[in-house]
């Protein structure tokens, strides 16, 4: 890469269509806000903190939903 070549664009690690709220966890889980908060407490559920806000990637969920999957088929 010389000096001129442009720099290529980063990529975003998630976008905001990409980061869940703890309702919509809820919903998609059909479980309750304590079962979901104690998931994120316990770290079975990955999520990040802005602010004040909690938010759950989208591929956290996935990862979650497939890990379980496979304990229940071992």
């Amino acid at each position: 890469m010389t000096a001129h070549d442009p720099v290529p664009p980063r990529q975003p690690v998630s976008t905001p269509e990409e980061l869940l709220t703890v309702p919509q966890v809820m919903a998609r889980l059909q479980l309750g806000r304590s079962a979901v908060y104690d998931l994120l407490r316990t770290s079975q559920l990955a999520s990040i903190t802005l602010g004040r806000a909690r938010r759950i990637p989208a591929h956290a969920l996935t990862d979650f939903i497939r890990t379980r999957l496979d304990q229940e088929a071992a």
